[in-house]
């Protein structure tokens, strides 16, 4: 039997045929041991986040510890190096080696981008992952993002996001409109097609741009990471549900070239440690963001609204007319609409028949 050790070393690399795993680790003259790499990955996240933040510094774990110590990854939160919005052009013009973040930020490269995160009334985590894993997902973003020098993986999910922060009720359409609300990627423009005015700010901007009146409202993320930004203090109404992320991937991009240097077994510890951090960050985010909502509520007054049915049904209107639009002005986006479409009723044809059904009759069990 291997052992975890041996594998950790680089001893499966024996198993593949026609790897070259190249020199050993300080010189030590095992074969097939990992030759010494530091990479240094920029993110779009505050330094020290929880939950994004995290993601990112978790995934460049994983990639150390399954390369037994011969990759290491020295990472940058947004500003240190980089701001949250050039991490893209930093990877694929080498400043740096990886970047994390969220590919709709990408959207001004190309509209394609921002499947491969989140769309308005899109998939849920779950369905997001089966789309990319085994749906063809994965195919079209690599196609994609290697036009940009990147090679594109799944790095992290929130789960579904909440509708937003609001420093007045919402009771109708009506009120949405001319409020100026942070919401970037397509969720944003569906905003604007209902009379809202979208703001696309990085996270750490939104606390000071919601203190200030420079915005009404905005989404972030869920009560986790709500919370540490304590948006409580400035805008009382909390709304659910988010109609514009239902289940974000966080991704990992890393440059191409260095991509292309890397040995098979390389490559197959980036790709593990990436799907490590993807699991991981789900059952993270669903357990902390049940803790962080309890306490919003119990400890800071916060109010929890539901949107009024006539603003989600505009919302899904215009959100439907967003990305067919999307699809129709440039051929590589309607290629990844229609793949992302095809996967997505396949998804819901099950979903309402599994999940759906199941958690209707739990709700009747437990009178929740």
């Amino acid at each position: 039997m291997i052992k975890r050790r041996q594998l950790l070393a680089g001893g499966a690399a024996g198993l593949m045929a026609g790897c070259e795993c190249g020199a050993p680790v300080g010189g030590a003259g095992v074969p097939g041991s990992l030759a010494s790499r530091e990479l240094k990955m920029v993110t779009t996240w505050p330094k020290d986040f929880p939950g994004l933040g995290a993601m990112a510094e978790r995934t460049a774990q994983f990639i150390t510890e399954m390369s037994g110590g011969a990759i290491t990854v020295r990472v940058f939160a947004a500003g240190e190096l980089v701001s949250a919005f050039e991490c893209f052009d930093a990877v694929s013009n080498g400043a740096a080696d990886i970047y994390h973040g969220a590919e709709y930020y990408w959207v001004g490269k190309s509209p394609a981008f921002a499947f491969f995160t989140a769309v308005p009334f899109g998939m849920t985590a779950n369905e997001i992952m089966a789309w990319t894993e085994f749906g063809g997902g994965q195919a079209l973003w690599d196609e994609l993002s290697a036009r940009f020098n990147i090679k594109p993986f799944a790095a992290g999910n929130t789960g579904h996001q909440m509708g937003g922060w609001f420093k007045r009720e919402i009771n109708s359409l009506e009120d949405l409109r001319g409020m100026k609300i942070r919401m970037p990627g397509m969720g944003g423009e569906v905003l604007r097609r209902i009379g809202a005015s979208a703001v696309a700010i990085s996270g750490g901007e939104i606390y000071p741009a919601l203190q200030s009146g420079a915005i009404d409202g905005t989404e972030w993320v869920g009560p986790w990471n709500d919370l540490a930004f304590g948006f409580y203090q400035e805008a009382k109404y909390y709304y659910w549900p988010g109609f514009h992320e239902p289940g974000p991937q966080l991704g990992v991009g890393l440059n191409l070239n260095v991509w292309n240097t890397m040995t098979a077994t390389e490559k197959a510890i980036i790709e593990g440690a990436c799907q490590r951090a993807n699991n991981l960050s789900i059952a993270e985010y669903t357990h902390h963001n049940a803790i962080a909502l309890d306490q919003l509520v119990n400890d800071h007054g916060v109010e929890l609204r539901q949107m009024p049915d006539d603003v989600m049904a505009a919302l899904a209107r215009e959100s439907k007319n967003v990305l067919e639009e999307a699809a129709r002005n440039d051929a590589f986006t309607g290629r990844v609409y229609e793949s992302y479409k095809a996967s997505l009723a396949r998804s819901m044809k099950w979903g309402r028949i599994s999940d759906e059904a199941y958690m209707a009759k739990r709700r009747e069990v437990f009178a929740l």
